[in-house]
């Protein structure tokens, strides 16, 4: 508690919390080794967090629940032990008001100017409470043992983990159950921050841990390094179908996670490295299977559009960008839309990453015969409404892929081009015949992700000079603008950020461009006609959404790098 007891009171009395017969009583029945405000604590006359808020309220300072924060390495490293431990603080952010620092002890202004003077930065201060404070403390800067005992005690029963070979994860000696914990925990800790991707890297002389957050790498609390071998042997144990004694050969495998009542799905890919196996575990949430076309970045004309291809009877459908764009997920997302009963959908993926009710899907396997074009010569016979390959790699898939659409068949598939009109070359290039492009070809969507702003902390801001000649704006478009910026709190993880959502160009193949592309035109002229025709850039989508207050010019700028005007 803070050391000006009676100053303490004197705020509980006055905000209610506290009447003066019960801290009297306090008073009298306080025993040696406690002050009058923790006997009210103990009395359950007040709670800790009460007298936290009403000390941070007359301290002007913003109160912070820290139990659920992940905090990265870098961050704590930023604050060293010895200070945190003297001063009772955690760091929690950085941001352009400075490092955010949590305090159990509002009223401490010495420790403030203290922290200011050794720390040689700006500080912002933020309240927490005392327990809070101190199991955060054994978290980030305690023994290896303290830290898996403060995991092992937030996991609680709500986790069952099960891999392809077995019905359970949690079986294991007495010994091994630190290791268990760890682990389930750091599963349960990346879900809750919305991960994407768990990235565990052996390094010389540590083990890195670090979580993909809306696209972004952030380092966590790493686990010693003598743990790293115990630590892969258990997450391969939880697959179920990958060896321990194996570590010369990369191997892959899944672990579903239940949480609550939500089925959560991680593909673990393991490779070897000069300092041991390096793990990236992809956490597939199925929830993002039923996102409908806005939320997956299409604003109403653009979705006017999609929902009209996407009804076509036949032709190709094709999503365009570099891996980690998002296209899978689009191409789900149109899946979803059209998935009806009177219609037959079959997939072939490698690997097929969610399970989709209504959807027949095939899983590629190479190993016994099972490639792309095997199986898609089998789905053909299966008499299918609706196809999506995975991606198209070669001459063959893509034309079989071309084929069925000429058949009949609406086909939805990826390419890996950086932009809308570029994949015309990309097919002519491995090796199909133009005019079986322009013939089977409907659309071609290239799209790249950028993060959404926090819908809680968002603010009205101004850009800079070199954002607005960046992205080539005007007065006239700024002056109806919405721009924001997230400032950052308790929901984004002081981020600012929280999802990603689409930019797109569409690439509509009418008569004229079909008639180029049998003429062999070239992706600059292809690029004009489609420009001629009204199609907006993947920087020009980004810029409405910057305008419409959806993303930063950052973001947009980014992501867009290589986007000409």
């Amino acid at each position: 508690m803070a050391q000006n007891d009676e100053y303490i009171l004197e705020i509980l009395l006055e905000n209610g919390l506290a009447s003066k017969a019960q801290i009297d009583r306090a008073r009298a029945e306080m025993k040696p080794d406690m002050t009058v405000p923790e006997t009210l604590i103990a009395h359950g006359i007040v709670t800790e967090e009460d007298v936290t808020k009403a000390l941070a309220s007359h301290a002007a300072m913003d109160f912070v629940d820290i139990s659920g924060f992940a905090v990265p390495q870098d961050i704590i490293q930023m604050v060293p032990r010895d200070l945190a431990k003297r001063f009772r603080v955690i760091p929690l952010a950085i941001s352009d008001a400075g490092l955010t620092i949590a305090t159990a002890d509002p009223l401490n202004f010495d420790a403030f100017d203290s922290l200011h003077h050794l720390l040689q930065r700006d500080l912002e201060f933020v309240c927490s409470t005392p327990e809070a404070i101190t199991l955060a403390f054994r978290k980030y800067y305690g023994t290896a043992e303290e830290a898996v005992d403060e995991l092992a005690g937030q996991l609680g029963d709500n986790i069952e983990i099960g891999g392809e070979g077995s019905a359970t994860g949690a079986e294991g000696d007495t010994a091994d159950a630190p290791i268990i914990k760890m682990v389930s925990m750091m599963l349960v800790e990346a879900y809750n921050m919305r991960a994407s991707d768990i990235h565990l890297e052996p390094l010389e002389k540590r083990f890195r841990v670090r979580f993909r957050i809306d696209g972004v790498l952030h380092e966590m609390q790493n686990p010693p390094k003598k743990l790293q071998t115990a630590i892969i042997s258990r997450l391969k144990i939880m697959t179920g179908s990958m060896s321990i004694a194996e570590k010369r050969l990369p191997q892959d495998g899944r672990i579903q996670v239940k949480m609550g009542r939500k089925q959560i799905d991680l593909r673990v890919s393991t490779i070897p490295t000069s300092h041991g196996e390096s793990v990236v575990m992809r956490i597939l949430d199925k929830s993002s299977l039923s996102l409908g076309l806005p939320q997956l970045g299409f604003l109403s004309d653009d979705q006017e559009i999609i929902e009209s291809l996407i009804k076509l009877p036949d032709g190709i459908l094709l999503v365009t960008g570099p891996t980690g764009s998002g296209k899978t997920t689009t191409l789900y997302g149109c899946l979803h839309y059209i998935n009806k009963p009177d219609k037959k959908l079959i997939t072939v993926e490698d690997p097929v990453e969610y399970q989709m009710n209504g959807i027949n899907q095939v899983q590629v396997n190479a190993d016994i015969g099972m490639t792309f074009p095997a199986a898609l010569r089998s789905m053909l016979r299966q008499a299918p409404n609706v196809i999506m390959i995975g991606e198209i790699r070669d001459v063959e898939t893509a034309n079989i892929a071309i084929n069925a659409s000429l058949t009949g068949h609406l086909v939805f598939s990826t390419l890996h081009t950086n932009d809308a009109p570029s994949a015309v070359a990309r097919l002519v290039d491995i090796g199909v015949q133009p005019f079986l492009v322009s013939s089977a070809t409907r659309a071609i969507i290239a799209q790249r992700l950028v993060r959404k702003l926090c819908q809680n902390c968002k603010r009205p801001t101004e850009m800079t000079e070199a954002e607005i000649s960046a992205l080539g704006l005007d007065a006239s478009q700024l002056g109806e603008a919405t721009v924001m910026r997230g400032a950052g709190c308790d929901a984004c993880k002081h981020l600012g950020y929280k999802g990603r959502m689409g930019i797109f160009e569409i690439f509509i193949i009418d008569d004229e461009v079909r008639h180029m592309i049998n003429e062999k035109a070239s992706t600059i002229e292809l690029r004009k006609r489609a420009r001629e025709m009204g199609m907006r850039t993947l920087r020009e989508d980004g810029i409405r959404k910057v305008l419409a207050g959806m993303t930063t010019a950052e973001e947009v700028i980014g992501v867009t790098m290589s986007d000409a005007h």
